[in-house]
């Protein structure tokens, strides 16, 4: 199976995701603030989705401006966050970042990223203590539409499963994946493969025998 017939095949099964952004309640919603789109990310590292939304709508209501968030005690800020975990790891890692912000453009803002092609942002987001190859790609991906697929534990478990990959860990996959992704699909490929992770290709106990994909699957030929 090749990733373009995989892509038609998600679409065929979950629809054609339409671009959102992240809004003040945490929901994401399309063309966001991309420092609002960093910390969100940030937020939603080792989480649930409800727990890092309930945890960014605290943070905005009790830090209603980044530089009110960047002037807190960091136990503060832990506390605001704490119901998305980590928490005493996140807020000073989210601090620093705001802390250089400020002291290397004189702002709180990262909308100095759309000058930057797509690797040059890559490689500066990533320069944050905390910020991976797919918290950057996801600031990429939802805050500036750009063409870069971000990859988490269902994306490198499914792309493996099918076959269509052979990596031992997300970021390897991460680096396989951005040039084999069809042209304008990156978007829709992400969203719909972590669908299909959380309804049938499960870490433990997959679906296999209600799973679309299972003709063309390695792992479910293993299994028969």
């Amino acid at each position: 199976m090749t990733l373009s017939e995989l892509t038609l095949l998600l679409e065929r099964d979950y629809g054609k995701p339409t671009r959102t952004k992240r809004d003040a309640e945490g929901a994401v919603h399309f063309q966001p603030d991309l420092l609002d789109e960093l910390i969100g990310t940030m937020l939603s590292q080792n989480t649930t989705d409800a727990n890092s939304s309930r945890a960014f709508a605290e943070l905005k209501k009790r830090f209603p401006t980044w530089q009110a968030a960047l002037e807190a005690n960091s136990s503060q800020l832990a506390s605001a966050i704490r119901i998305g975990g980590l928490a005493k790891q996140k807020a000073p890692r989210i601090q620093r970042i705001l802390k250089e912000l400020k002291k290397t453009t004189g702002k709180l803002s990262l909308e100095f990223l759309s000058a930057m092609t797509t690797a040059q942002a890559m490689q500066y987001l990533q320069g944050f203590t905390g910020v991976g190859s797919k918290t950057a790609a996801c600031v990429l991906m939802f805050g500036l539409g750009r063409e870069v697929c971000p990859v988490d534990t269902h994306i490198h478990r499914i792309l493996n499963r099918l076959g269509i990959l052979s990596t031992k860990n997300a970021d390897e996959t991460f680096t396989s994946l951005q040039s084999l992704v069809p042209k304008g699909k990156s978007y829709s490929l992400h969203i719909n493969l972590i669908r299909h992770g959380k309804a049938i290709c499960k870490a433990r106990h997959p679906l296999c025998e209600r799973c679309s994909l299972a003709e063309s699957c390695k792992y479910f030929a293993a299994t028969v």
